[in-house]
């Protein structure tokens, strides 16, 4: 059974720090390409972050270019998301995804606030 789960995720001030975690099993996670990505109500999911399996390539929004870095523990199965510097606008919940080729798994998310 495949899983993703999230942690990490709370209210912190503005210029404060969190890490999120993401932790999988059920499938090979050293054979798929690793995102995060975040939601707020109304608008469309928006990606974050995301990081290669072959070579550890990453990329990064321009919102968030400089202050958040995702990076893999390939024998923890696990992702995370550093994220430096939040403004308010970083406000939302924050899903894993494991992608490749055809299959796509998602986590249950979790919420992140900024706020004074």
């Amino acid at each position: 059974q495949v899983q993703l789960v999230e942690s990490g995720g709370g209210l912190v001030q503005p210029g404060g720090s969190l890490r999120l975690s993401c932790a999988a099993s059920g499938f090979t996670f050293s054979n798929y390409n690793m995102r995060w990505y975040r939601q707020v109500p109304g608008k469309e999911r928006e990606l974050v972050a995301q990081i290669g399996y072959i070579f550890g390539n990453t990329n990064y929004a321009d919102s968030v270019k400089g202050r958040f870095t995702i990076s893999r523990d390939n024998a923890k199965n696990t992702v995370y998301l550093q994220m430096n510097n939040l403004r308010p606008e970083d406000t939302a919940v924050y899903y894993c995804n494991a992608h490749r080729l055809q299959s796509d798994y998602w986590g249950q998310g979790t919420q992140v606030t900024v706020s004074s």
